[in-house]
């Protein structure tokens, strides 16, 4: 049942003048007494009509009243869950204490991106996963609401024109690129520039913001904040290059040998997508999900006057059950398909999609069928996929990712009529450098190793985020950008001591 924004803030301000009204502190069973507040968000039969975000953002009210459920606890168990170690205690402290411009201040201390981290980050998976609250309660869902709480100082920060740009240190004399402009590419160059390097970013694509702006939807991530977010760093003085394919336009060792960095961060992300290797995958109306979503989002083929080629589908099926899976079904409904069918071998339970990205699209229409995957896709005489055979799944013993194995069910056979397949079962990291860098040393997955530090096996070459990790979460990806930017401004530092010296 969808419960209106006005009544939710109605409900909360009652809450909040009962606490405000109180002679003395509320006692940590009072706290866990405070009911949890839902998220402000568009009715299912509105939203899927539109591209604009799903979730409204807390009122006031709300935001107070759900920052007076924590407990404070002094061991702090959901900052040992944040990838960046953000003082979570601390911001939200100060929200609960109407204090907004202090928790934006205490969150930019570990990370530049709250408006995008408090809107895709799976908080429920890392920082809520670790709250006292929530296990007292017995349900994750019963959490503070901590990203909420960060998406809604973030955007108070922005709406209110109060975005300050961090503080740069006197010029080190230091040049430092950047390969790639994605969250961890963006964390590591804020880094850097803070310790007063001359930093300068090189985007392949002709928009910054990597995945956020090309894999992300509007409705779940608005592209006006990553731009935004990015603008930051113009102000702080870092150069930005579109359109630089690094290994085609320039070789990582061109760029230290000839241009005269002093130290490079490879952050280029994981965008080559995984196919499933079965016959009919070459049929046209087949994408990878990469595709769709980049043709959708980055080239903005949602509008009407949009120039971007995207073909229109009736039923589409979408394999996979991740959040790059929930974001081209629900993507597929906006653009006009009347069905969309998502396929997933495994039980609903194992989908590693966040709770509510499934819930809004079961909400939103999309159809699930689990224990289920393609076979083959069949083609009609027009060269158009037509029909997926699937298979019936169960489930065996636990693989390596500690989840029960997916076992096909011998002679369950049987056909779906589809005219549109989107394949989202995975992305491994671009070969791009490996092929024009062989000093680097990969995987067999074209992932590049490192160090404890980040750093390669190329001297004054680190990296991190997807590149290392293959496809990771945005905060996981910050996390390994300001690692590297700390071990690069290390060295930097060092050498400078050694050269006075």
């Amino acid at each position: 049942m969808h419960t209106s924004p006005e009544e939710l803030e109605n409900n909360a301000k009652k809450v909040l003048s009962e606490v405000e009204n109180r002679d003395k502190p509320l006692t940590a069973k009072e706290r866990r007494d405070i009911p949890a507040q839902e998220m402000p968000q568009q009715p299912p039969e509105e939203r899927v009509q539109n591209i604009q975000e799903v979730p409204l953002g807390y009122s006031d009210a709300q935001a107070r009243v759900e920052a007076m459920r924590c407990l404070q606890c002094k061991n702090k168990p959901c900052v040992e869950g944040c990838p960046v170690g953000i003082d979570i205690p601390g911001f939200v402290k100060a929200i609960a204490d109407g204090d907004y411009g202090e928790a934006v201040r205490i969150i930019k201390r570990n990370s530049l991106l709250p408006a995008i981290c408090g809107r895709v980050c799976p908080q429920e998976t890392q920082c809520q996963l670790t709250c006292t609250l929530g296990k007292a309660l017995g349900d994750v869902r019963e959490s503070v609401s901590i990203g909420r709480l960060e998406r809604f100082v973030a955007d108070w920060e922005r709406e209110t024109g109060r975005i300050e740009v961090p503080e740069i240190k006197p010029a080190t004399g230091k040049k430092v690129g950047v390969i790639g402009s994605g969250p961890a590419g963006l964390v590591a160059a804020a880094d850097l520039r803070r310790e007063g390097h001359d930093v300068t970013i090189f985007e392949a694509f002709h928009k910054f913001g990597g995945v956020m702006m090309y894999g992300i939807p509007e409705f779940r991530l608005p592209k006006k904040i990553v731009e935004m977010e990015i603008d930051t760093l113009r102000k702080m003085g870092v150069d930005l290059q579109p359109n630089f394919l690094v290994g085609k336009t320039r070789k990582l060792k061109d760029l230290i040998e000839k241009d005269g960095y002093d130290a490079l961060f490879v952050g280029s992300g994981a965008g080559l997508p995984r196919f499933m290797g079965i016959e009919g995958e070459n049929l046209v109306g087949v994408f990878s999900a990469n595709e769709f979503l980049t043709r959708a989002n980055l080239m903005r083929a949602y509008e009407e006057e949009a120039a971007t080629p995207i073909i229109s589908a009736k039923r589409a099926a979408v394999l996979g059950g991740g959040n790059v899976a929930m974001d081209a079904a629900r993507t597929a409904l906006r653009l006009g398909a009347e069905e969309v069918h998502l396929l997933y071998r495994r039980t609903r339970e194992e989908m590693p999609a966040r709770i509510e990205e499934i819930e809004h699209a079961e909400e939103e229409g999309v159809q699930l069928h689990t224990l289920t995957n393609a076979k083959r896709f069949i083609g009609g005489e027009d060269g158009r996929v037509s029909t997926v055979e699937c298979l019936e799944y169960e489930l065996g013993e636990p693989d390596d990712s500690g989840r029960r194995r997916p076992v096909a069910i011998e002679g369950s056979e049987f056909t779906l009529p589809f005219d549109t397949v989107i394949v989202a079962i995975g992305n491994s990291s671009n070969p791009l450098i490996k092929r024009t860098t062989p000093e680097i040393e990969t995987d067999k997955w074209n992932a590049i190793q490192v160090d404890e530090s980040g750093k390669t096996s190329m001297d004054r070459v680190y990296a991190g985020g997807d590149i290392v990790l293959g496809a990771a979460t945005v905060i996981e990806a910050m996390g390994e950008g300001r690692r590297c930017a700390a071990s690069i401004n290390e060295r930097l530092a060092q050498e400078t001591v050694e050269v006075k010296q």
